[in-house]
C-alpha cells in the first residue's frame, strides 16, 4: 500500500531537458556522496541561515531519506532468500538488484570517492556530477547552467516522474518480473504526487527558490500528471519485449495480482468491463492508474475522455486475442495519452471543478468502478489529494480514515468494503 500523503502542492518547472538521458545513462563521473557531504558544501550540521540552500542536505538525506538506505534492504535476509531463489551470488552484486538499490553506473564512470555501498545516493538522482560539481556552486551560476552541465532535472514533472517510474515502475533494461517477484520481492506501487509529497523535501519553496525559474505546480495538476505518465510508462512496456519474453506464458507482472492471489472461497466469477465485458473469470491487466484517470478526465471534460475510453476498452479486448493485436493497441493508446501531460500541467484545476472531481470519483468507488486493488488503491489517494488540496479534509477525517483502512492489507482486500466505504465517504461530504 502506498504512504499517505502529507502536502498539497509542489515546487516543478517546465522546460529544459526532458529528453535528458537518465542519470544512470548519462555517461559522466559520477563522484561519489561523499563529493558533496563535506561541512562547506552540503554536509552542515544545520540548515545554513545565510545561503539560499540549506548545505546539510547530506545529512538530511542519510538520516530521513529512505533512499539513503536501498543498498542496505540487500543485505537483509529476505535479499539474501531472493537472490538464493533466483540463482543470484548475492543480492549486493547482482546487476538486477543493484540497479534500482544504488547508483550502479559503469565503473568507468565511478570517481575516487564513489562507493555502491551508498544506495540511491545524490548522483542517482541528480545526475553525474562531472560536469557541474564545482561549477553549480559559483556565484552566477543559474540553474539551467547547471542542467546544461549534466544535473538531472529532478524539478521538472515529467523528468521526475520517468526517473522515479525507471524503479518504482521499471523500464526494459530493469524490471521487477513475476519470477522477481515470485521469488519474495514485494509488488511495485507508485503515484507521483504521493511520491513527490512523502519525499522529504531537502529544499524552501521560497522567493530565491522561484527566482530561478521554478513554478509551483497545484496538486491536482500534478496528481493528473502522474496518472498519464504512468499509464504510459506502463503501457509502453506491454509494447516491449518484456511482455511476450516467454515463448509460452507472457510476463505475468503486466496483470493485476489479485486476479489470481486470493482465496479460492473468495469467488470473483463475473464480466470484466464494459460495455462490451470480457469473459468471466479473465485475468486482467494492470490497468489501474489508467483507468482512475479515464474517470478524472470525464469529470474536467478533457477532449480526449472518449477516445481514451475507447483506446482503453479496445486494449482490454485485444488481451483475449493475440500478442500482436494487443501490443498495436497499446501503442495506440501511449500516443493518445501524449499530448494529455501538456493538458495536465497546464491546466488549473479550480476548487468547484476539484469538487466536481472528488464526486465523480467517489462516485465511481461507491458503484464498485475500482474492484482491483492497484485501481482502488490510486482512487484514494486522488480523493485524499483533492481533500488536502481544497483544505476541507477535516470534516470527515473519520471516514477517509475507515475507507484507507480498506486499503491497508492488500492480501485481504475486498471490491466490496471498499466500495461501502466510498459510500460513506460521500455521504459525509
Amino acid at each position: 500500500m502506498v504512504c499517505r500523503k502529507l502536502a498539497a502542492c509542489f515546487a516543478l518547472t517546465t522546460g529544459l531537458a526532458v529528453a535528458q538521458p537518465l542519470p544512470e545513462f548519462d555517461e559522466r563521473v559520477h563522484e561519489g556522496v561523499a563529493s558533496c557531504a563535506s561541512s562547506v558544501c552540503h554536509g552542515k550540521t544545520s540548515q545554513a541561515e545565510d545561503s539560499p540552500v540549506w548545505l546539510n542536505e547530506y545529512r538530511f538525506w542519510l538520516r530521513r531519506d529512505y533512499h539513503s538506505r536501498a543498498y542496505k534492504t540487500l543485505e537483509t535476509d529476505q535479499s539474501r532468500r531472493i537472490a538464493e531463489k533466483l540463482g543470484l551470488p548475492s543480492a549486493t552484486s547482482a546487476k538486477i538488484c543493484l540497479d534500482c538499490h544504488a547508483d550502479n553506473v559503469a565503473s568507468d564512470q565511478r570517481g575516487r570517492r564513489f562507493q555502491i555501498s551508498d544506495g540511491v545516493g545524490c548522483e542517482a538522482c541528480h545526475g553525474g556530477s562531472q560536469d557541474w560539481l564545482e561549477s553549480h556552486a559559483e556565484a552566477g551560476t543559474s540553474h539551467t547552467d547547471n542542467i546544461l552541465r549534466g544535473l538531472y532535472p529532478t524539478d521538472q514533472p515529467v523528468a521526475r516522474a520517468k526517473l522515479c517510474l525507471s524503479c518504482h515502475l521499471g523500464t526494459q533494461d530493469k524490471f521487477a518480473s513475476h519470477e522477481i517477484m515470485g521469488a519474495g520481492h514485494p509488488r511495485l506501487s507508485f503515484d507521483l504526487l504521493t511520491f513527490t509529497a512523502n519525499q522529504p523535501a531537502h529544499y524552501t519553496v521560497d522567493d530565491d527558490y522561484l527566482r530561478r525559474g521554478k513554478i509551483v505546480y497545484p496538486a491536482t495538476s500534478l496528481m493528473l500528471a502522474g496518472l498519464v505518465l504512468q499509464s504510459q510508462q506502463s503501457l509502453a512496456l506491454l509494447n516491449s519485449p518484456l511482455y511476450p519474453g516467454h515463448p509460452v506464458m507472457p510476463e505475468l507482472a503486466f496483470y493485476q495480482c489479485h486476479d489470481c492471489h486470493h482465496s479460492m472461497a473468495s469467488l470473483r466469477w463475473q464480466p470484466e468491463g464494459q460495455p462490451d465485458p470480457l469473459p468471466p473469470g479473465t485475468v486482467r491487466l494492470n490497468d489501474g492508474p489508467l483507468t482512475v484517470l479515464m474517470t478524472a478526465v470525464d469529470a474536467l471534460g478533457w477532449a480526449s475522455a472518449k477516445e481514451l475510453e475507447n483506446g482503453w476498452q479496445r486494449l482490454h479486448q485485444a488481451s483475449q486475442t493475440s500478442v500482436a493485436v494487443l501490443q498495436a493497441e497499446a501503442e495506440n493508446l501511449v500516443a493518445t495519452l501524449e499530448p494529455m501531460v501538456d493538458v495536465a500541467l497546464d491546466t488549473r484545476v479550480s476548487a468547484d471543478e476539484q469538487r466536481v472531481l472528488r464526486r465523480q470519483l467517489l462516485d465511481a468507488a461507491a458503484s464498485g468502478r475500482y474492484r482491483h486493488f492497484t485501481a482502488a488503491e490510486l482512487a484514494f489517494l486522488a480523493v485524499e489529494s483533492i481533500s488536502i488540496s481544497l483544505g476541507d479534509e477535516g470534516g470527515f477525517k473519520q471516514s477517509m480514515d475507515n475507507w484507507y483502512e480498506t486499503l491497508a492489507n492488500e492480501d485481504a482486500f475486498s471490491p466490496q468494503q471498499f466500495a461501502v466505504s466510498a459510500r460513506m465517504v460521500r455521504t459525509a461530504l
